[in-house]
């Protein structure tokens, strides 16, 4: 059994589970069956996952999108093993919150998937957060909040052209992980495409359509993700955590992170401190 699956919190139509796959390149494919809506929060890893909806490999930031009764397929043929935020909800459940929210009239999920989108950065870092701490008791409304979130970002999303190739998948899934076993220091996109055999610029294109952001939006990415995580699970002080994800000074930090979470980093961490 390459999957591990410990259940977090539950409730009436809901359910959040932390799933660790240990699958290797090697390892054959699995196929399983979602059976409520899945909304799956990528920490770390990739993968690729084929369903109905279509073909995507998935990096962390990125939401996995799963429809009740599909059928779906992991594969690790680019990397070993991941480890998601998985949350599952009855038809029931989220028929509720397509029914509160404008503009979302439909539902299920057109896509496979969601990139990492900025306006989901908080809410993830906010969960992965509340997985560390064993916060279990701040899913029920988590759970929620994402819901929403998602069924949002997916009715306004739009399909992708094509299908990436297995080959650009495995050149971005190698570059990802690079990425998150690199993230505090220096990471060029001449060693990043230099990783993959390939000219910047056509890493550049490729990283883009695969991951739905460049690598250097993904570094920042992965370094505020990882700031915003310990600003809510740990003592740190603010300068610590900003050197040690990889920003050089403190102001640009503080910058990015506004930027990003929509407030500044000690607003951020009060406001857990006050939850």
């Amino acid at each position: 059994m390459t999957t591990a699956q410990r259940t977090l919190a539950s409730g009436s139509g809901w359910q959040v589970s932390d799933v660790v796959c240990t699958a290797a390149a090697g390892d054959r494919p699995f196929e399983e069956e979602h059976r409520g809506f899945c909304v799956a929060a990528v920490t770390s890893g990739t993968f690729r996952y084929r369903t109905r909806q279509g073909t995507a490999m998935l990096a962390p930031g990125a939401i996995l999108l799963g429809n009740p009764g599909a059928c779906y397929e992991c594969g690790h043929e680019h990397g070993a093993g991941d480890r998601c935020l998985s949350f599952h909800f009855s038809p029931a459940y989220l028929e509720r919150v397509v029914a509160e929210l404008p503009g979302a009239k439909r539902l299920g999920f057109a896509d496979p998937r969601l990139p990492p989108l900025p306006s989901l950065a908080p809410l993830l870092a906010e969960a992965e957060a509340a997985r560390e701490r064993s916060d279990n008791g701040a899913f029920e409304e988590l759970g929620l909040r994402l819901a929403g979130a998602v069924v949002a970002a997916a009715a306004g999303s739009s399909r992708t052209a094509r299908t990436p190739s297995r080959r650009d998948q495995k050149r971005v899934a190698e570059a990802v992980r690079l990425i998150e076993l690199n993230a505090e220091r220096p990471l060029s996109l001449a060693e990043l495409a230099g990783g993959t055999a390939t000219s910047p610029y056509h890493f550049l294109r490729t990283f883009r359509h695969v991951a739905g952001m460049t690598p250097y939006q993904f570094l920042l990415r992965t370094r505020l993700h990882r700031a915003a995580v310990r600003l809510r699970s740990s003592d740190a002080t603010i300068s610590t955590i900003a050197f040690d994800a990889g920003f050089n000074d403190l102001s640009t930090f503080n910058r990015r992170f506004r930027r990003q979470m929509g407030e500044a980093p000690g607003v951020y961490r009060r406001r857990r401190a006050s939850r």
